[in-house]
């Protein structure tokens, strides 16, 4: 097991020294990012800053649920946080609205590009990651065996091998593939997968470049899923975290999740462990096979009433000490390229050889200081489609006109 240094705390500058005083500090974490994992870095953050203690607090399985928590907290001006944890589209946004302290003495080229581009607003350091990210396709190595199945590149490929094994199984409760279709932050990455696989752009300088042709290109793509039985009928209600559970419940073959996804469905409780295999996400025909860049990042609150303490421990929780330790013990992919050469890494999680290329390639959703509604826009939209309520024709419209307005 990787354990954490307390020569490297102190090396980071992170000790108990005559800037700090007594705290207790109070840190936001989502609880799908293993609060139980990051309370063991929190100990050893503890004995090496006497005086200073630690609370966890925990909430939201959804981007969504996370900002609007946050948001409500910030809007009130409310010193209760110190430290939270951000989605990778959110350092600009809360910096804007003046809700996180800027980072000084930070050295940024340590970061893969992505991550030190993300935290860096205005030329100030806004906030530091706490892990990186990239949508994976994850897949049942028992069934692709036994049914002689290759993993696919392509969806089309995807289709086929999940009718063959759908087909072969005869199981009512297998089901070929989980996405997310609800409207939630991971079905803007939905739609996206299939629109870069076709080399496009969605906003390009601030300014709308929608493609229409790959943009319903895309929403026929998943709304086929769901009427052709490679997907549930009712994708439209699965977020995030039900795809993870289906997948870990061994209720399906295929499913498009992020990292984090990966410790719990080889853990104990999963009935699929030792059966799980992850490969680069599959390409439309013709296109290149494209993933969705994610991560989260750490803020401290402008309204914390212990803005040195909190900085000194953001500052550890984003060193590559932590990185390897959230690596090993809670399969989280490092925002530092180093950590996945490390070897106790790799013997920990053998596919992060290959994931550093995934993450590197990922590619950053639109970038525009009202993303928050250019994502409301994509969600819904495609969530709607995907319910039946509209087509891929009508979506894309709807699209094409409510993103006209937001982005003039």
């Amino acid at each position: 097991m990787k354990h954490l240094s307390l020569a490297a705390l102190a090396a980071m500058g992170a000790l108990a020294s005559p800037a700090l005083a007594d705290a207790d500090l109070r840190i936001f974490i989502s609880s799908q990012h293993q609060p139980d994992v990051w309370r063991q870095v929190l100990d050893r953050f503890e004995q090496a800053t006497p005086g200073v203690s630690v609370e966890i607090e925990t909430g939201g399985n959804t981007s969504e649920a996370q900002a609007q928590y946050l948001n409500t907290l910030m809007s009130a001006q409310d010193p209760s946080l110190d430290v939270m944890i951000l989605d990778v589209v959110r350092p600009a946004q809360f910096a804007a609205a003046g809700w996180t302290l800027p980072i000084e003495d930070v050295d940024m080229a340590q970061y893969l590009p992505a991550y030190a581009e993300a935290n860096t607003v205005n030329g100030k350091v806004v906030a530091l990651p706490a892990f990186a990210d990239a949508m994976f396709l994850y897949y049942r190595t028992d069934l692709l065996e036994k049914h002689g199945v290759a993993v696919p590149t392509t969806w089309d490929e995807l289709r086929e091998a999940a009718k063959t094994i759908l087909a072969a199984e005869g199981d009512d409760s297998l089901q070929g593939l989980s996405f997310q279709g609800k409207p939630i932050e991971g079905t803007v990455c939905t739609f996206l997968l299939p629109y870069w696989s076709l080399g496009e752009n969605l906003v390009e300088d601030g300014a709308l470049t929608l493609d229409e042709p790959a943009a319903i290109a895309s929403m026929q793509l998943w709304k086929s899923f769901a009427e052709d039985g490679t997907s549930k009928p009712n994708i439209s209600e699965v977020a995030t975290d039900d795809t993870r559970k289906e997948f870990q419940a061994g209720d399906a073959v295929f499913a498009v999740n992020w990292s984090y996804a990966w410790a719990q469905a080889q853990s104990d409780e999963s009935a699929v462990k030792g059966n799980v295999g992850v490969a680069r996400l599959p390409a439309m025909e013709g296109g290149q096979q494209a993933s969705c860049l994610g991560g989260w990042e750490w803020g401290v609150s402008a309204y914390s009433e212990h803005p040195a303490e909190a900085t000194a421990l953001v500052k550890y929780l984003s060193s590559p000490d932590v990185a390897e330790f959230m690596a090993v013990n809670g399969a989280l992919l490092p925002a530092f390229p180093q950590v996945y050469e490390d070897a106790e890494v790799l013997a920990a999680a053998p596919w992060f050889a290959d994931a550093k290329q995934v993450v590197e390639t990922a590619r950053a959703r639109p970038v525009t200081p009202r993303y928050a509604e250019v994502s409301e826009v994509i969600r819904t939209t495609l969530n709607a489609v995907l319910a039946g309520v509209s087509t891929p024709e009508e979506g894309v419209a709807a699209i094409q006109s409510r993103l006209a307005r937001v982005l003039r």
